[in-house]
């Protein structure tokens, strides 16, 4: 059982399914690829049994088989080889494999590929299709928001609620919330469904340019679709919490801002701020913005004032330095405006765009106690 392949087209599409294996697989053979050879078609399969990856790509075969092999070691030797086909030879008596290259053979055991798990297939499913650059920016512009507390598991992922031809998707971690509508869907269904981080920073790496996704869903999987890729990932099941109770209505102050300026500001004032709170407070006023941090243990401190537009009453709000850049790091416009009720309640940023109305993005940050 043979078949040839380039050393680089295998290796490309290895790198993008090893993503989908685990570090401390609950089965020996989740440490490897499912290789799968059928009518000259080499279908590579990994998986952690939570999160599934498949990808293509035609080969040279004698033979139509399937065998495990081991993700680690083909990795590393594809790495280590220049451009040129490579040949797999598998012998069916104990699923030993044989690489050979123009520089010499290299040995691995393999394993019964039939032993490896069965991964979900999409039947029972509710599809909708999406272009791949407002999946990819969707995903871009929440999941760094979703929360890493396994307590919690519901934040631990992005919350999907697809409305027939349109679709929001929302992340938090109880101090930030985003919430990214697009209405570039295609679709005949409404429901809601959680998606593990994990699975989207796969797809993030994963997703081409400008192509038709093919996103299904049912109750226990989400399978996602482009070119010769299939992503497959285990729902969250546990409640979403109802984002918009918490999502301040009544703003009457409004401060708009030169996103950069802003960002590079917080960056450089953080720096003196205490370590454990990472506070900065914003003093607004009519013209001006004074960003200011103290960290008392040490006797540092640091001010800065920039220009802004701010309709109003003055206000002093704190925040944690780190959410407030990290948030103004994903906007991508040149003006953000921030609004404010109180300076114990959420405050609100968004980017003000002139050109792009074909999608909304609105991000909350809830403020740092100030400190007496």
């Amino acid at each position: 059982m043979k078949f040839s392949v380039s050393s680089t087209e295998l290796l490309k599409q290895l790198q993008i399914a090893s993503g989908a294996i685990g570090s401390n697989p609950v089965l020996p053979i989740l440490e490897d690829f499912l290789f799968k050879i059928e009518s000259k078609q080499l279908t590579i399969a990994a998986t952690d049994l939570e999160t599934s990856i498949t990808t293509s790509i035609e080969v040279l075969a004698d033979d139509d088989f399937t065998v495990a092999v081991p993700a680690k070691i083909l990795l590393d030797t594809l790495k280590a080889l220049p451009q040129q086909p490579i040949t797999f030879s598998v012998n069916p008596d104990n699923w030993g494999i044989e690489i050979t290259s123009s520089y010499g053979k290299y040995k691995l055991a393999g394993e019964n590929g039939s032993d490896y798990p069965t991964l979900p297939e999409a039947d029972t499913v509710d599809t909708v299709k999406i272009n791949s650059q407002y999946l990819l920016e969707a995903i871009n512009k929440t999941v760094f928001a979703t929360s890493s507390d396994e307590l919690r598991p519901a934040m631990t992922g992005v919350y999907f609620q697809v409305d027939f031809n349109k679709m929001i998707c929302v992340a938090t971690d109880a101090h930030k919330l985003v919430k990214y509508t697009t209405p570039h869907l295609a679709g005949e269904v409404a429901t809601s469904f959680i998606v593990p981080k994990k699975a989207l920073n796969l797809l993030k790496n994963a997703l081409p340019a400008n192509e038709p996704v093919t996103l299904s869903f049912n109750k226990a999987n989400a399978f996602f679709s482009f070119g010769n890729m299939n992503l497959v990932c285990r729902l969250i099941d546990a409640r979403y919490p109802d984002y918009n109770a918490v999502i301040p209505v009544d703003n009457p102050n409004v401060m708009t801002a030169n996103r950069a300026d802003l960002q590079n500001s917080l960056k450089r004032i953080a720096i003196y701020a205490n370590k454990t709170t990472n506070q900065v407070v914003l003093d607004v006023q009519p013209k001006s913005l004074t960003v200011s941090a103290q960290d008392l243990d040490f006797s540092n401190e640091a001010t800065e004032q920039m220009s802004c537009n701010f309709d109003g009453a003055p206000l002093r709000i704190a925040f944690n330095a780190r959410f407030l850049a990290e948030m103004l790091g994903v906007l991508d416009s040149e003006e953000v405006r921030m609004e404010f009720s109180t300076p114990s309640r959420a405050g609100i940023l968004s980017p003000i765009e002139e050109a792009n109305a074909n999608r909304d993005i609105l991000m909350l940050v809830m403020p740092v106690m100030l400190n007496a």
